[in-house]
C-alpha cells in the first residue's frame, strides 16, 4: 500500500480545533468535514504512475462536478457527492508544535494514496483551500482513458454565479492535467457603453503538465454567444540550429 505524507501549515486555531491525539483515520464524511473545518489537504498534486491527475484553477472557486457519467462534487454542497471517492486520511498531531511569525502551527497529514486498480476507479483528493470561505478545492484521480469532463467555474466571490465548462479530451497518457480559467482581456474595446459594461469573455486552457494542450474561449456577440469554442492554440516554434560549416 502506497502511502505518502504530507506537512501542511495550519493556523494555531484550526490545529487546536482537531483534538486529534496520536493517529486517528478519518471515514466517510467525516474526512470531509476535516478537511473543511481543519483545512486538511495536499497544497501540491502528487503524480501516481500510470494515473491521471485533473485539476481546475484561476477563479475564486472551481469543481469538477461530472467525469463522464460519475458525479463528483455536488454544485449544491460543494462536497464530494460520494464519500467513498475521498481518499482515506490521518491526522498526526505532532506533540512539538512549530510556530512562525503569522502564529502558525505545523500538522503532519498521512493520505492513502494507493493506486488505482481498475479503470473506472476513481478517487478525490483536497488540494486546497479555496478563495471562497468554507470551501475546498479538490483534484480527481482516474486511470488513462477518453473522458467527458464537466467543470464550474465560480469568477466572481458569489456561488451565485457560475460559469459551466464540458469537454471531450482523451486523457491516454498518465500525468496532471489542470483546467486553468482566466480572462480574455484583447484590448480591443471600441469604448461603447454596452461593451464597456459586458465583463471579459472567460477561457479555459487545458495544460498537460506545463505546455498548453487546448484552449476555449467564451463567444460574444456571435450566434453562440454564451458558448465555449475551441480555439487555436499556437506553439512556440523550435529554435532553429546553425549548421556547423
Amino acid at each position: 500500500m502506497n502511502k505518502i505524507r504530507f506537512a501542511v501549515w495550519t493556523s494555531t486555531f484550526i490545529a487546536a480545533s482537531l483534538g486529534l491525539s496520536g493517529c486517528q483515520a478519518l471515514t466517510g464524511y467525516q474526512q470531509i468535514e476535516q478537511a473543511e473545518s481543519a483545512k486538511v489537504w495536499t497544497g501540491t498534486i502528487k503524480p501516481i504512475a500510470g494515473e491521471v491527475n485533473i485539476a481546475c484553477v484561476g477563479t475564486y472557486h472551481c469543481e469538477i462536478v461530472q467525469i463522464d457519467r460519475t458525479m463528483v462534487i455536488s454544485p449544491e454542497t460543494h462536497k464530494p457527492v460520494n464519500s467513498s471517492m475521498l481518499v482515506a486520511m490521518k491526522a498526526t498531531s505532532e506533540g512539538k508544535k512549530i510556530f512562525t511569525s503569522s502564529k502558525h502551527s505545523k500538522v503532519t497529514m498521512t493520505m492513502d494514496m494507493t493506486p488505482l486498480m481498475h479503470n473506472n476507479s476513481m478517487k478525490i483528493v483536497p488540494l486546497s483551500a479555496s478563495a471562497m470561505p468554507r470551501l475546498t478545492n479538490y483534484y480527481a484521480r482516474v486511470k488513462p482513458a477518453k473522458r467527458e469532463v464537466h467543470v464550474n467555474f465560480y469568477p466572481e466571490n458569489n456561488v451565485g454565479y457560475v460559469e459551466r465548462f464540458a469537454m471531450i479530451h482523451d486523457f491516454s497518457t498518465p500525468g496532471t492535467y489542470q483546467l486553468r480559467a482566466y480572462q480574455n482581456k484583447s484590448g480591443q474595446k471600441s469604448g461603447s457603453l454596452l461593451e464597456t459594461a459586458s465583463p471579459e469573455p472567460l477561457c479555459v486552457e487545458l495544460y498537460q503538465g506545463n505546455t498548453v494542450q487546448r484552449r476555449f474561449c467564451k463567444q460574444i456577440g456571435t450566434n453562440y454567444q454564451g458558448e465555449f469554442a475551441e480555439t487555436r492554440v499556437i506553439k512556440a516554434a523550435s529554435p532553429k540550429v546553425k549548421a556547423k560549416v
